[in-house]
């Protein structure tokens, strides 16, 4: 006798669904526990060793040039973060051109790879003073040192992320009789993206660098948390100088946190498809 062979019920053959991420306490206590020990340790070599206030300040040093100047401190904070975006989103534009460009057309990289890879080498500090002699005093040589000092990586990720399209991706596409253009647009692009926000993740921290030596560099300029730290630290005034410091630091995290919670959003598959 036979055993009838009945199928499997629906909730069976249904996999099951995938948890919800949970909101972690973790990940706040364990970044704030990092800043708790730092400022310790901090404070605690300042008062073990009698470090001068000129030279390294206390966190209650920091803590009343906060209070002292927040207006100020705020408004420099406000203009640094408007010339990073601007001098961010000009080197995404460009940088993602010429990967593009790179990545479509093999005369082009040969032609121009050496070059970029050549002015990605020369330090940038170095080439302050020409481009005040080159744009003047004011905005503009800043925004130019932001986007020397970030537009590289999304150069070579978006190149790196156009170049690495799956095989069997790009055979499927042939395989439909779908043109250039649509295998550009549907498949390489999406599957460049996560490689590409890998640059903009490391781009966004250098924009800030840059902001800040152009600042420093650009003695006209009244504006921005770079100018405060020079005008300080040479009064001797060095709390008020780790102040802006700070305040810069905290700008780098927040606009980084912003590109991964971007991505996090615009690529949702990433996260469904990797351990």
């Amino acid at each position: 006798m036979q055993d009838t062979l009945t199928p499997p019920s629906e909730a069976a053959v249904t996999s099951p669904a995938r948890p919800a991420r949970r909101f972690s306490a973790s990940l706040v206590a364990w970044p704030v526990l990092g800043i708790v020990v730092t400022v310790a340790v901090w404070w605690a070599a300042v008062e073990i060793f009698d470090i001068q206030p000129i030279i390294l300040p206390s966190p209650l040093d920091v803590a009343e040039s906060f209070g002292t100047y927040p207006d100020l401190l705020l408004s420099t904070t406000w203009d640094t973060v408007r010339v990073t975006l601007i001098g961010f989103a000009l080197s995404i534009v460009i940088g993602v051109a010429l990967g593009t460009a790179i990545a479509a057309w093999k005369p082009f990289e040969r032609a121009f790879g050496p070059l970029l890879v050549a002015l990605n080498a020369v330090p940038k500090v170095a080439l302050a003073p020409l481009m005040i002699a080159w744009f003047g005093f004011g905005t503009t040589p800043v925004l130019a040192m932001a986007f020397l000092l970030c537009f590289f990586p999304i150069v070579l990720s978006t190149a790196t992320g156009l170049t690495s399209t799956p095989a069997d991706l790009v055979e499927l596409t042939r395989s439909l009789d779908a043109t250039r253009v649509q295998t550009f647009l549907r498949v390489r692009v999406p599957a460049a993206l996560p490689q590409i926000f890998v640059g903009l993740k490391l781009a966004m921290p250098l924009a800030v660098i840059g902001v800040a030596v152009g600042e420093m560099q650009s003695g006209s300029v009244d504006e921005g948390l770079g100018t405060i730290i020079v005008q300080t630290a040479g009064q001797g005034d060095t709390a008020t100088a780790f102040a802006a410091l700070t305040l810069m630091a905290i700008v780098s995290i927040i606009l980084y946190y912003a590109i991964v919670a971007i991505e996090r959003v615009a690529l949702p598959w990433v996260r469904g498809t990797t351990a």
